[in-house]
């Protein structure tokens, strides 16, 4: 956690802040020296993810005025005050008035980074947990499938927008179940396109002889049974966004049609001459590798590289394990709230499966496994428990195969104990410095097992 834990360090000591943010440093922290806290402020909005250390006796702002200035971007932020000894009735009225702690000095710089600690996992569950209640929020647009708080989904978060609001055409792939649609209409939400519309065809749900006249439009009597003009999926787009799913499927003739209108950027319908042109942003998605000759078989290679200005992977949910608890939470929750039902308790062997899972049906599969879960319908037997495959595991060396070991029984432990530090660290008979970094070292996110979250 420590390694991407922000943290902001004010004090006017020059001496004193240069040996405090060695400690802290050296403690895994990423810290941010100030002077003074005018200058600290620009730093801080109410998205900022990590905690702020002050000194109290500083010039022109002290640390209770800046700490009453924080609470204005952001009153969750936790703030922790640095104070001498006659300064120790202000920091009893400053934790009462919602500083997160004090510290007196001097004081033992284990001290401060167990604070500090403490004070970052609270920072990380309060925005997480915002997080969840704007997914609650979108759910009926799908951002819940991009929930997540591995390294691979945030990744995918900062590069969808980053380009959303370019004229890029955009390459999505991924398995059946990933989101692909999500992230394209979320691409479309966060663009300036935002107020054009959004139209989504399945490549290979419609036959070729309709697909044609779905995507190019058509004029009256340009076939038998056209008693009317229809303005086409491109044509429609225009101003907005296309979204073509499974375009793997495209037949060939469609293929080099849609060249055309992607060199182009005009279309003409069937049945007429006249070429018209369209302001065009076209969202592909395929679940196969159109870079890879064997996968792509006899989708066009040239049409391949048009598409693919970007290209985006969607990962699969056993590639971003971690997320798999957070989100079965967040359905189990949506489901309860859908079918007016408790959320059954969550159980070790849950957790377990959950985890050992592989899930080919990803967040489709997960959200209908929760859904089944709330309603009573899936009970954890011999046949549906996953075998402990991944924990005993035969290949590997001892040293991978005893790690595995050793992050289930984490897992288990903060499962048993709703992810509580104390009770877990207890449970499992480690010191907490020893328990911080083991989960660290196996990417286990304890914000996930806290109950509520």
């Amino acid at each position: 956690m420590n390694a991407t834990t922000s943290l902001l360090l004010v004090d006017d000591d020059r001496d004193l802040l240069k040996a405090t943010a060695q400690t802290l440093d050296l403690a895994g922290f990423s810290v941010t020296s100030r002077t003074s806290a005018l200058e600290a402020l620009s730093s801080l909005d109410r998205d900022y993810a990590g905690v702020v250390v002050s000194d109290i006796r500083m010039p022109a702002m002290d640390g209770l005025e800046f700490f009453e200035r924080i609470r204005s971007i952001d009153p969750d932020i936790p703030v922790i005050l640095m104070t001498g000894h006659g300064d120790i009735p202000m920091a009893v009225a400053a934790i009462q008035a919602g500083v997160y702690d004090f510290m007196t000095k001097p004081f033992a710089a284990d001290r401060l980074v167990q604070c500090v600690r403490r004070a970052a996992e609270k920072r990380k569950l309060v925005l997480e947990n915002r997080r969840l209640r704007e997914a609650v929020q979108d759910e009926d647009q799908g951002d819940v499938t991009l929930l997540g708080q591995t390294p691979v989904m945030q990744r995918l978060r900062n590069t969808i927008r980053q380009i959303a609001d370019t004229d890029v055409d955009v390459l999505l792939t991924g398995e059946t179940g990933t989101g692909k649609e999500v992230v394209a209409s979320l691409l479309h939400r966060w663009s300036s396109r935002s107020k054009g519309n959004f139209v989504a065809l399945n490549c290979g749900a419609l036959p070729e002889q309709i697909l044609e006249s779905e995507l190019f439009g058509h004029e009256t009597g340009a076939f038998t049974g056209a008693q009317k003009r229809r303005v086409g999926r491109i044509e429609h787009s225009s101003g907005g966004t296309l979204f073509l799913d499974e375009i793997e499927s495209m037949p060939p003739a469609s293929q080099i049609q849609m060249l055309r209108v992607l060199e182009m950027r005009e279309v003409t319908p069937l049945g007429t001459n006249e070429v018209r042109p369209v302001d065009l942003r076209v969202i592909a998605a395929a679940k196969v590798d159109l870079g890879n000759p064997q996968e792509r078989r006899d989708f066009r290679e040239d049409l391949y590289y048009r598409l693919n200005v970007v290209s985006l992977f969607i990962p699969p949910l056993r590639e971003r394990r971690d997320d798999v608890p957070l989100l079965f939470r967040f359905f189990c929750q949506r489901a309860a709230k859908r079918f007016n039902r408790e959320v059954p308790p969550l159980t070790i062997s849950l957790n377990r499966h959950l985890q050992d899972h592989t899930w080919p049906g990803n967040v489709r599969e997960l959200n209908h496994f929760a859904e089944r879960f709330v309603l009573g319908l899936e009970t954890l037997t011999h046949d549906t428990v996953m075998p402990e495959a991944n924990v005993m595991d035969r290949s590997g060396t001892l040293p991978d195969r005893m790690a595995k070991i050793e992050a289930e029984l984490i897992r288990e432990a903060l499962q048993a104990n709703e992810g509580d530090v104390k009770r877990t660290i207890e449970a499992l008979g480690i010191p907490r410095k020893t328990f911080y970094d083991k989960l660290q070292r196996h990417g286990i996110s304890r914000a996930t097992f806290v109950n509520g979250s």
